[in-house]
């Protein structure tokens, strides 16, 4: 498996805001939902999301930097004993350092190594976690959605999208990370939602703004008229005289509070036109 810091195109130096950027970049050039059928996008992809949860992981990060773990996250042979075969005698593929084990030991090592590195009893770990992007509509966010994904496995995932969610925010979806090492749990997967924006409507807090037209009649004499809203178009009452620039609001009509419960208002700018 290629270096994750050159999967990414990072250094090893790189911070986790600079990780995180480049990931969202390429993840989003490769994703199969961009790429259907589409084989070196899909395992592209695959090698992005790798790379991008050992390094924003900054435990298996510096073990990765430590040599401890390789790229794929599997625990490495623990070399402070031995030298390569290049350093030592004709003959001797390992050399023991002075305070090392003696010959009689090194069976016993390479059998408990590669006992663990089979899943063998006494070798549990929890799966990799793992993290995507994806992008839904202002109404989804707004309203709330079921989406369906595809993971780095190729396996589709019906992800429900909680009313009222905002931008950047990431969801959490238990045991549906890599698998884990001799019957350990799986690891989660992460999902960052990116809201694209909407042709009128606007959010600020709980609320929804949006610009209303209406006729130079409208506004002299008042009106009756349809008002779009998140949860379809609503009659509101424009007031006789108003002027282009008049904020009415809707109350209720705006973005639900998870917390409180409550939904913020649906306000409108009348602009008025001849």
């Amino acid at each position: 498996m290629q270096n994750p810091y050159e999967s990414l195109g990072v250094k090893k130096t790189a911070s986790q805001a600079e990780i995180r950027k480049a990931y969202r970049k390429l993840a989003k050039e490769c994703h199969p939902d961009l790429h259907p059928g589409d084989a070196k996008a899909e395992a592209r992809f695959k090698e992005l999301s790798a790379a991008n949860s050992l390094l924003s992981d900054e435990e298996k990060r510096r073990q990765f930097d430590a040599g401890e773990i390789d790229a794929a996250g599997n625990q490495r042979a623990d070399s402070s004993y031995y030298r390569q075969y290049a350093d030592a005698g004709e003959g001797a593929k390992y050399a023991r350092y002075p305070g090392g084990p003696g010959e009689e030991d090194m069976s016993d090592i390479f059998t408990e190594f590669f006992r663990k590195q089979q899943g063998g009893q006494g070798m549990k770990m929890r799966g990799q976690d793992v993290s995507y992007t994806l992008e839904v509509s202002f109404l989804e966010a707004a309203a709330g959605a079921k989406k369906r994904a595809t993971m780095a496995d190729g396996k589709t995932l019906d992800i429900a999208i909680p009313e009222g969610l905002r931008d950047r925010q990431s969801l959490r979806l238990k045991g549906k990370g890599m698998p884990g090492i001799g019957g350990g749990p799986a690891g989660d997967a992460y999902i960052e939602i990116h809201i694209s924006a909407h042709r009128f409507f606007t959010r600020k807090d709980n609320n929804i703004h949006m610009t209303l037209p209406i006729t130079l009649g409208e506004a002299v004499l008042g009106a009756k008229v349809k008002v779009p809203t998140i949860s379809g178009s609503v009659e509101m009452t424009v007031p006789k005289h108003a002027n282009t620039g008049t904020t009415l609001r809707l109350k209720g009509r705006g973005i639900l509070d998870p917390k409180s419960g409550q939904r913020g208002g649906k306000q409108s700018m009348i602009h008025a036109t001849g």
